[in-house]
């Protein structure tokens, strides 16, 4: 009797699993349309924080977490944290929109990938240069790639408690050749050239494969140090001076000019308020609204407790936010 209830569940649990996995498919994919339709909006999503004049409207938008593009597709059952293509669409109908005069930035990240930090950085611009303000109010992390983010902005906010700072890139590969040597493990490799296998793990790099990953890091450190001394009005000395990897608290980043005002994420706001003039409108990007479904996320969460993904799910986010060889803007913690 008991392995029949056994096997019961387990068929249960199987097909409960299968229907799961289809309909999260489905809504990642077609069923975008029918969300956006129900929630009576289109993607990107936005609320209105504060009732104002719609003609003059201020774009909030977030970027918490690390700056990774997961490839995950937006939708009502997407994992909560950092969504590149939410941000990339969100900038993207900023400067489309001539109702939207001013973007808040609200940045709590460590960082991340180099290509992101960049394509982010691309659009920030181009929404300066079409004649909008750009603030950014940093939590209590702006680091590296969040710094770079931020880089562009009229004015920047911080607090004491900011950790900011962390200009460089770093990339990452492991050395398993002595662990591979102390079991025994041999491998047969075959590459089209010299370089191909490059940092593969299995060896020690040449002095070729060094100096040239070497070369590589300096140049997207190079690019950074351009966009700083760019955003902040400094000499490329200046920045360099800064730019050794290290992190500024609050204070310290406002000496040294790399953070324009002390104040938190409502002090940042006021200021941006009172430059636009009026009564701006204020809207948020993002599903966090109290008219986007909060309750997915806890049902997100539900599923995952009940198939056991929980961990696995908090394994597969350590992996995919590895660096290993990808170039990244990232302090690490």
């Amino acid at each position: 009797m008991k392995r029949i209830i056994a096997v019961v569940i387990a068929l249960a649990l199987l097909v409960f699993g299968v229907v799961a996995s289809v309909f999260n498919a489905m809504w990642a994919s077609d069923w975008e349309d029918v969300f956006s339709e129900f929630s009576g909006g289109e993607f990107p999503p936005s609320t209105v924080m504060e009732e104002g004049d719609a003609a003059n409207r201020i774009a909030v938008v977030n970027i918490e977490g690390t700056i990774m593009d997961s490839g995950e597709q937006p939708g009502m059952f997407q994992s909560q944290g950092y969504n590149h293509t939410l941000v990339i669409e969100s900038l993207k109908q900023i400067l489309d929109d001539d109702t939207i005069k001013g973007v808040m930035l609200n940045v709590n990240s460590p960082g991340g990938g180099v290509y992101e930090s960049a394509e982010i950085h691309k659009y920030l611009q181009q929404i300066k240069e079409a004649g909008k303000t750009v603030y950014s109010s940093m939590g209590g992390m702006a680091a590296s790639g969040g710094y770079y983010v931020s880089a562009p902005a009229d004015q920047i906010f911080a607090s004491n408690e900011t950790m900011t700072g962390s200009i460089g890139v770093i990339m990452q590969s492991i050395n398993y050749s002595q662990l591979a040597e102390d079991f025994g493990v041999e491998f047969e490799t075959y590459a089209s050239g010299d370089m191909k296998e490059m940092l593969g793990g299995h060896r020690d790099p040449t002095e070729e494969e060094s100096e040239y990953v070497q070369s590589m890091v300096d140049g997207m450190y190079q690019d950074f140090v351009d966009v700083v001394a760019e955003g902040r009005d400094m000499s490329d000395e200046e920045v360099k001076n800064l730019a050794d990897g290290r992190i500024y608290m609050g204070e310290d980043a406002m000496e040294n000019g790399l953070v324009d005002q002390m104040g938190y994420f409502e002090d940042a706001m006021k200021a941006l308020e009172e430059e636009l003039g009026g009564n701006p409108q204020v809207i948020e990007y993002g599903y966090n609204g109290q008219n986007n479904f909060p309750l997915s996320y806890k049902a997100k969460n539900l599923l995952s407790d009940i198939t056991g993904r929980s961990d696995i799910d908090k394994i597969e986010s350590l992996l995919d936010n590895r660096q290993g060889m990808t170039p990244m803007y990232l302090y690490e913690k």
